[in-house]
């Protein structure tokens, strides 16, 4: 099935090239960091974790989204989520492989990995996860090529594959689940020391990942013969509906907690995000447009006649996509990280070479997801013929 990468238009490879050049220019910026060290980055002795495991934060919720339409489709049978199941799948191995990219670019010598493998810590929560990536990330590989190979040969998957499925649905809780624990299981950070944690990442992951589904299939069928389905959209846009405002929920709760019991190290991260802090407030600013956007995602979708118009659900999406993103890939980690424990207010904002690297990382995790898709899309194509 590789083959089928290997055709198609000048647009296509117009896009393929263009990835290229991404990754070859964050490539560039990444063996000056590897010879220059962390210190071309923004990240100091009060910010440690800064853009690249803000990232890998925010993919991990990507990733662990391809949930929601294998659940349906094997577990409650929805047969309608049998067209895109593969994509959801595709998308989740692109996220996991940007994840695991993003943690070998903020360890800064690579090397330094094979210190899990080697001296291996079970009382340690980054060794889970790195068991559950890539657990993960071989799962929705073997789960989606034997499924796709088989649906090719108009036959039905052997059946050592449905296990593994199965096993695949507690497998993305897990994924999300354990990244939480990461921040949380920090005692000396009150804004992540919240038992709330994990379900807030898992309701921002619902409502991030089937957004960008909905928004490569749109794509899906503009550029090809392949339509996923408007049924498939519109029920994963209820999907996104539901999980949008149970993020919203949550995070209303998190405000009041740390607000009604005015305990300072709880209200001072979200004083630095929202109002600034001592003179600093970069991220406010970025932390006001993700609420804004939102809040107009939550209007558009909520309304069944916005919902249903597929140019408005587009921009819905979009603005889910980005609010998510600038919660998670922007306020969760500097947010938690300023002021420090100290009360010392040490800004944070990526460095150019920073950005470059990360997205260098995103323009590999596109390609991975461009050529898998090209892959799915055009066996779809071959068996609608």
């Amino acid at each position: 099935m590789l083959e089928k990468a290997l055709t198609g238009s000048q647009r296509y490879w117009g896009w393929i090239i263009s990835l290229l050049i991404l990754i070859g220019v964050g490539f560039s910026f990444y063996l000056l960091q590897f010879t220059e060290g962390l210190k071309i980055t923004g990240m100091g002795r009060d910010v440690s974790w800064g853009f690249y495991i803000a990232q890998f934060t925010f993919l991990v919720g990507v990733a662990a989204s391809a949930v929601m339409v294998v659940l349906p489709y094997y577990l409650h049978n929805y047969k309608a989520f049998g067209r895109i199941t593969i994509l959801g799948e595709f998308l989740a191995v692109g996220a996991v492989s940007m994840c695991l990219l993003f943690i070998i670019v903020d360890l800064g010598q690579p090397i330094r990995l094979f210190n899990v493998l080697l001296h291996p810590t079970p009382n340690s929560i980054l060794f889970w996860d790195m068991i559950v990536l890539n657990g993960y990330l071989f799962l929705n590989i073997v789960i989606g090529w034997v499924v796709l190979s088989a649906e090719r040969n108009a036959v039905s998957p052997p059946s050592w594959v449905k296990p593994l499925i199965y096993l695949s649905i507690p497998w993305a809780v897990s994924i999300h689940t354990v990244t939480a624990y990461l921040y949380c299981g920090l005692p000396g950070r009150g804004f992540w020391l919240t038992a709330i944690l994990a379900p807030r990442f898992l309701s921002s992951a619902f409502a991030s990942g089937p957004a960008f589904l909905i928004i490569l299939c749109l794509i899906i069928r503009r550029l090809t013969r392949f339509d996923p389905g408007r049924e498939q959209i519109q029920t994963l846009a209820k999907i996104v509906t539901y999980a949008i405002i149970l993020n919203g929920f949550f995070f209303l709760c998190e405000v009041f907690t740390a607000m009604y019991s005015h305990i300072p190290e709880h209200m001072h991260h979200f004083e630095y995000l929202f109002f600034g802090l001592e003179g600093h407030g970069i991220l406010v600013p970025w932390m006001w447009a993700s609420v804004l956007l939102a809040v107009l995602a939550i209007i558009l979708l909520i309304n069944p006649a916005t919902r249903r118009s597929e140019s408005v659900l587009a921009v819905a999406c979009v603005a889910v996509f980005a609010s998510t993103w600038i919660d998670k890939g922007l306020g969760l980690i500097s947010g938690g990280f300023i002021p420090s424990p100290l009360g010392h207010v040490t800004e944070y904002w990526p460095t150019l070479p920073e950005a470059l690297i990360a997205l260098g990382v995103w323009g590999v995790g596109f390609l991975i997801l461009t050529v898998l898709y090209k892959i799915a899309v055009s066996i779809k194509e071959e068996i609608g013929a």
